[in-house]
């Protein structure tokens, strides 16, 4: 049993519980969602769950509480995937507390700053409105538990809240935007034979001339005004391209290949022209062409979530160059991403969240919980 009167002591051991409970987005995630039913259950939240096999047929589960009757409310959304935990390098799953930090797998990212919004939740009282918890699976790998839960959620539909807090660490500076994403998919197909026939027709070689166009195209990315945004840093869209032969040897030419091309999307870039080159040019070679992302969050600095995030915080509204779930409840929900932790320790090797950090959330999180739901 935890002593929730106690917030300092409560969201330093939740943060161990979560931490010390396996939950990387490769695996099914269904044991850490029990153990989240039940310590919210016994919080008195109604405690929805919602399920899906993912491309490798793992169960995977995202969790919608609820705790006060009425419309509208507080709302706060995390993740409770991680990446994997690397049990070779260090002890992940095993949570230490040294010199004012807790080590392990997703202390910062983000089950410590998840741990910090049920701790206020759980210790909020009298509420005129109701205050909502979201926990998703699949944010690391693609957002799939947020794209159930926004299209499948019946404790959601309807009734979402009037503002909400995406979770994600910021050192509890409150951020109002962050980068999209914009995924080219261009498919080649070739001839497989035996190099030694010289017969083949090998589907890589086909995509050199585009990505040698390409490669030239993104040169002005780092240069050209229309391609950034002042407002970000690094104010450039981080470009990228990956390959997919699907493991042709190399004495065999490939029959297909795959590329991707990869960029950040941000507000006041020219992100259609991007991908419209991109996608003629694709096209204009004979090749298969597939299109995906997501939008960038940007919240105005004049949105009351916003300036009650400043308001609760004393700092001026960021912005953030890594994603997260608003981009998919932004269509649902005002949100503003306020959490404990420094996005630099997530994903690292002897990853680590300062206990101060989480401390200092909780009551940021109760005041939040008062002003929307009073």
């Amino acid at each position: 049993m935890h002593n929730w009167s106690d917030a300092d002591a409560a969201v330093v051991a939740l943060t161990r519980e979560l931490v010390a409970i396996p939950s990387e987005s490769g695996s099914s995630n269904t044991v850490i969602c029990e153990h989240l039913q039940a310590l919210l259950r016994q919080g008195g939240f109604e405690v929805e769950w919602l399920q899906y096999l993912d491309a490798a047929r793992q169960p995977k589960v995202s969790i919608v509480a609820r705790k006060g009757s009425g419309h509208g409310g507080a709302g706060f959304f995390s993740h409770i995937d991680t990446v994997p935990g690397q049990p070779a390098e260090w002890e992940p799953w095993n949570p230490v507390v040294k010199d004012g930090k807790i080590y392990g797998r997703a202390s910062c990212d983000m089950k410590g700053p998840l741990a910090a919004t049920i701790v206020a939740a759980l210790r909020a009282k009298t509420l005129a409105k109701p205050v909502v918890i979201v926990i998703t699976a699949d944010e690391e790998v693609g957002f799939g538990g947020a794209t159930q839960v926004a299209a499948e959620s019946q404790l959601l539909k309807g009734n979402w809240p009037d503002m909400g807090v995406i979770a994600e660490p910021t050192r509890l500076i409150p951020v109002r935007a962050h980068k999209g994403a914009c995924q080219i998919t261009v498919t080649a197909r070739g001839v497989a034979a035996h190099t030694s026939m010289d017969t083949g027709i090998s589907a890589t070689m086909l995509l050199a001339p585009l990505l040698a166009e390409i490669t030239e195209y993104s040169r002005q990315f780092k240069k050209d005004r229309r391609f950034m945004d002042a407002d970000f840093h690094p104010p450039t869209n981080g470009f990228n391209i990956t390959i997919n032969d699907g493991g042709c040897p190399a004495n065999v030419t490939a029959a297909k290949t795959v590329v991707q091309f990869n960029f950040r999307t941000m507000p006041a870039v020219a992100t259609a022209l991007v991908k419209d080159h991109i996608c003629a040019r694709a096209q204009a070679h004979g090749f298969e062409v597939e299109t995906g992302g997501w939008d960038a969050v940007d919240t105005p600095r004049s949105a009351p979530v916003i300036r009650l995030g400043e308001q609760l915080t004393g700092l001026d509204a960021a912005t953030v160059p890594y994603g997260t779930d608003a981009l998919v409840f932004q269509a649902h929900v005002p949100l503003l991403i306020l959490g404990p932790g420094d996005i630099a320790q997530a994903h690292t090797i002897g990853e680590w969240v300062e206990i101060e950090q989480l401390q200092r959330a909780v009551p940021i999180y109760e005041r939040f919980i008062s002003a929307v739901c009073a």
